[in-house]
């Protein structure tokens, strides 16, 4: 499994993770733990990340979720690692806007962005980072 793929687990996951290795826990202790502790964990997972490549593959894609379509945007650096992903009911210019200008807020500018072979996507990238690179191929 790539270092950023999102993986959930709930708590009672958790503690059979736990009584797998021998250590019996209540789930509502590891909640009650999380409620404590998570967010100091979920800040040092996040500062001891490895740095974004310089190198974005951006990605959109419709799915169905209980028969309605959603767009699913999803961001890869050059590593593999996901960068972003977010799912949004709506497609239309101020939504996929939306996407790409969080990865910009959150690492910077990209030198070289890939997309599929939409013409929208090249005024995305023209505007959220002009001196990116822009690369469109399908596959």
């Amino acid at each position: 499994m790539p270092f950023g793929s999102p993986i959930a687990l709930s708590t009672a996951d958790v503690a059979d993770l736990l009584a797998a290795q021998g250590v019996m826990v209540l789930p509502e202790s590891i909640r009650k733990w999380m409620n404590r502790f998570g967010r100091q964990f979920a800040y040092c997972i996040r500062r001891d990340r490895p740095a974004a490549v310089d190198k974005w593959h951006l990605d959109a894609v419709v799915t169905l979720i209980n028969r309605r379509k959603y767009l699913l945007w999803q961001a890869v650096d050059a590593n593999g690692d996901v960068l972003d992903i977010l799912v949004q009911p709506q497609r239309n210019a101020k939504a996929s806007r939306r996407f790409p200008a969080r990865l910009v807020d959150r690492f910077g500018e990209a030198r070289i962005v890939v997309t599929d072979k939409l013409r929208s996507g090249f005024k995305l990238v023209w505007d959220l980072a002009p001196g990116a690179d822009h690369r469109a191929h399908k596959g």
